[in-house]
């Protein structure tokens, strides 16, 4: 992979014309699949994803923005923005392991917290959620989504609300203090089953950014299999979408060995990447370089699924909106070209101007407001510039192992083959009852 192929990229990504493969007037779909690499409808239709990260997950355990305006209005505006999803974040104490939260209402949550001014704020525009417990609350949200036509993925992105996310902060990954397998399993479970009527609900993100001195391979497989059959279990029709290792950053291992689940055509898994993903590199070089490389690396570690068939969710990535950070300046550029030039379903951080409680770890600069000039070109440039419309094929049919069906490299796509012939060409396996991705022919 080189630089001149993300030069080429981005002057392709700037030529091609706007395309929908899901026409906007039209509901939201019902249920989503998967066919090959792509997100696809209930009538196999091409959904490609426009996101935006929402974060409820944090001590207050409410939708962060509703103090400052109506919950019908910020849906109407994400969804006036361009975006047509939301990533709606959730803490696992919302629904199990911790009776506290569930026994709180809003008013309560935030009168703990000592948020007086938030609220007001909530009294003033959201006054019908004061009243309502924290889970019933949650579920407003994703009504008023709904009512707006936006889609929703539940992103299960803590245990214990609050900020995310430090190696060793308790909650990085299964068996750390406030990161009990079986609660947060139940959690999972009792999510997929109290949305499992709301049509617009049709993902679920496992967990965010596993982490920390605990992570390893085989505990993955062990909780990330359950996880997924416990969700599919509740609700089939929710997409079950997995997580990787390092931050979200490194799904390289399941090179070496499946992921082994009872359904198909219903797994996708996500990825993260920032410019502090890579620290240090975008400060020096040639910026061309630098992304090539960085590219190559994002590749090697998470974006060759796509190459074997399976969907690829930049499910967080973004910039500091007040400029003048360098880094991120280098590495919208390199972001922006290969999420226009591969084609990939993404979620932009994120939807909150403010953080409770106030500071939240200085990360507010990521967010919507006032961010528009930013974040406006950002639905024009991933979300339109997609070209033709994919028709999101039937997969290919050379035999594999065990009378397997793998998947070829989609031809033309030169950083995904790059990608593909460094790991050896596998790809991607359906057996019996097994889903996964194997190394060799």
């Amino acid at each position: 992979m080189t630089a001149r192929f993300f030069l080429l990229v981005v002057a392709a990504a700037l030529a091609l014309t706007t395309c929908h493969c899901h026409d906007p007037v039209e509901p939201p779909p019902r249920s989503l699949s998967t066919s090959s690499r792509w997100i696809v409808d209930e009538r196999g239709r091409r959904v490609k994803l426009a996101c935006v990260n929402w974060p409820s997950h944090l001590e207050p355990v409410l939708a962060e923005g509703l103090s400052h305006r109506p919950l019908a209005a910020i849906a109407a505006g994400v969804a006036a923005m361009g975006f047509n999803c939301v990533r709606l974040t959730w803490p696992t104490f919302l629904v199990a392991g911790d009776a506290t939260y569930s026994a709180l209402t809003v008013a309560e949550s935030l009168r703990r917290l000592n948020l007086t001014s938030a609220l007001a704020g909530v009294e003033a525009h959201n006054a019908g959620l004061l009243g309502m417990a924290l889970a019933d609350a949650f579920r407003a949200v994703v009504r008023g989504l709904g009512d707006a036509g936006v889609m929703v993925i539940l992103d299960n992105h803590v245990s214990r609300p609050g900020w995310c996310c430090r190696a060793g902060d308790g909650d990085g990954f299964f068996g750390d203090a406030d990161f009990d397998p079986d609660v947060w399993v139940e959690g999972l479970r009792t999510m997929a089953a109290m949305f499992a009527g709301e049509e617009n609900v049709v993902g679920m993100s496992l967990r965010n950014e596993l982490r920390g001195p605990r992570q390893n391979t085989n505990d993955w497989y062990r909780y990330m299999q359950r996880g997924a059959e416990a969700v599919h279990a509740a609700n089939p029709r929710v997409l079950v979408i997995l997580s990787g290792l390092r931050n979200d950053n490194d799904l390289a291992f399941l090179n070496r060995r499946p992921v082994h689940l009872t359904f198909s055509n219903k797994l996708a898994f996500e990825v993260h990447w920032y410019s502090f993903s890579d620290p240090h590199q975008w400060l020096s070089g040639n910026p061309n370089a630098v992304c090539a490389r960085v590219a190559a690396s994002v590749a090697r570690r998470t974006l060759y699924l796509l190459g074997r068939g399976w969907p690829v969710f930049l499910s967080e990535f973004g910039v500091d909106n007040r400029g003048g950070n360098a880094a991120d300046e280098r590495y919208w550029g390199c972001a922006a070209a290969a999420i226009a030039g591969l084609d990939l379903d993404w979620g932009a951080l994120g939807a909150a101007g403010e953080l409770l409680p106030p500071g939240g770890r200085g990360r507010a600069r990521r967010g919507l407001r006032g961010a528009r000039p930013r974040l406006a070109p950002a639905t024009q440039r991933h979300g339109a510039p997609q070209g033709p419309c994919p028709a999101a094929p039937a997969p290919g049919t050379r035999p594999g192992r065990g009378g397997a069906v793998q998947r070829p490299v989609p031809p033309g796509d030169g950083a995904l083959r790059a990608a593909a012939a460094a790991d050896g060409g596998a790809g991607p396996v359906r057996g019996d009852g097994g889903v996964g991705v194997q190394r060799g022919a």
